[in-house]
């Protein structure tokens, strides 16, 4: 039963709050997830980096760690999707958390093993439970309470994740990172001495522990979250119910086709930016690796701090006009960063990550509002789009091995672009679009 505040007849988001009355428990369990899938997400800049080094690769190269982690959610979510219409958001949740502690758990083997592919395979399975867990989380977080603050609910669940994406840079910096970087005269010696296979073999091998604690704290996660009850969420996705309903599908639904494809030049934009930003520091300012990895940390707890602001700011605009503004500077601060690099492209970067900050859910919220009962198929489809961090992060790489690491960001200043495009233009469901 719906227990929140009726909406005054002004309509002011600030008279609904965000989380009904008895519903904060689950509120808080499932928002702790966008914290937990904010870790591998933002290891894998981490990854990318130390692949580069022990595996001495290139970053076009590099970038396949996105692209396998990206497929992941490419391919599971309309499974995804299909299992939660049938038993619920709890058992796509449950699912979602066992395939992302097992993938984890992977990296032991793999660094073992000492095969790139071995470690792309266990980042595919991570996400495939990522992909579980963003089609279930996202939704419930919108459901959970009143339609009018359902993005500024989401904002405030999804400011968590860039929490954990901190986490991770500084776990990821402190455990994977060795801190060495040898010079051409010094990797000369070792090879000379026959023991440069045994440093790459090491450099390897510190990716074990982090992952395997990560993999521990997932898997008790599941355990409390399979003793909690969940609420209903006010939708009968019930088989009679899904055999009468004769509403519009969702690739009718203007505004939801483009928030799909806003979702994936989102995505790639922010995967993009932030798996070269450690190189890009490094590159155009001289500074060690350790060091440019605090920038990456900077970024995103100025991302982290643009999601708060903009859940206080979504109290008193529209969504979709916020959104634009946003996007529309982002695409000025990408093309600063590609035209100036140094450490002025560096500032242009930072400042970048805090108008990113409320894409993804603003996005999302925009996309699936009003689809009734298709709801789950919807945010499946949202997620789905995730792939555009796997599409467009080796692009990025293909363009600054060929022109110039700088010039690389003028793929998310097109990404912002069309972005932009969307909120202004192609957000708002037209008539009939929204179920009753």
């Amino acid at each position: 039963m719906q227990t929140s505040v009726p909406a005054t007849s002004t309509g002011n988001k600030s008279h609904q709050p965000l989380v009904p009355v008895g519903r904060m428990l689950p509120f808080v369990l499932i928002t702790a997830l966008f914290f937990l899938w904010g870790v591998p997400n933002n290891l894998n800049d981490i990854l990318i980096r130390q692949f580069m080094k022990s595996f001495e690769i290139s970053r076009l190269q590099a970038g396949l760690v996105q692209s396998a982690f990206y497929l992941g959610y490419f391919l599971l979510a309309i499974p995804a999707g299909q299992l939660m219409r049938r038993a619920g958001y709890k058992a796509g949740i449950l699912t979602g958390l066992c395939l992302y502690g097992v993938g984890c758990f992977l990296f032991w083997p793999a660094a073992i093993v000492g095969q790139y592919w071995f470690f792309l395979t266990a980042l595919f399975v991570i996400a495939s439970g990522l992909a579980f867990l963003e089609t279930a989380a996202s939704p419930f977080i919108v459901q959970l309470g009143d339609p009018e603050t359902s993005e500024q609910r989401l904002n405030f669940a999804q400011s968590f994740n860039p929490l954990g994406s901190i986490s991770a840079v500084l776990v990821g910096s402190r455990f994977i990172f060795s801190g060495i970087e040898l010079k051409p005269a010094q990797v000369a010696a070792l090879q000379a001495q026959h023991q440069y296979q045994d440093y790459l073999r090491s450099e390897t091998l510190r990716v074990i522990v982090p992952y395997l604690v990560l993999g521990a704290v997932v898997l008790l996660w599941a355990i409390l979250i399979a003793r909690t009850p969940f609420p209903h969420t006010g939708l009968d996705y019930s088989r009679a119910t899904l055999e009468k309903d004769h509403s519009r599908p969702v690739w009718q639904r203007r505004h939801f086709v483009w928030s799909v494809l806003a979702q994936f030049l989102y995505v790639g934009a922010q995967v993009g930016a932030w798996s070269y930003l450690i190189s890009y520091v490094q590159t155009y300012t001289g500074i060690a690796e350790r060091s440019a990895s605090l920038w990456l940390t900077g970024a995103l707890a100025v991302f982290t701090a643009g999601r708060f602001v903009s859940t206080a700011l979504l109290r008193f605009f529209p969504a979709h006009l916020l959104l634009g503004a946003f996007a529309v500077l982002n695409a000025g601060l990408a093309t600063a960063a590609a035209l100036r690099p140094g450490w002025f492209g560096v500032g242009c970067l930072l400042t970048m990550c805090f108008f990113m900050s409320m894409m993804f859910p603003t996005i999302f919220a925009l996309g699936i509002k009003g689809l009734g009962t298709h709801t789950k198929t919807g945010g499946s489809l949202l997620v789905m789009s995730i792939i555009g961090g796997a599409a467009l992060t080796p692009l990025m790489g293909k363009l600054a091995d060929s022109s110039g690491l700088g010039m690389a960001y003028t793929v998310p200043a097109v990404c912002f672009v069309g972005i932009a495009f969307y909120a202004f233009m192609r957000s708002q469901p037209r008539p009939g679009d929204a179920d009753a």
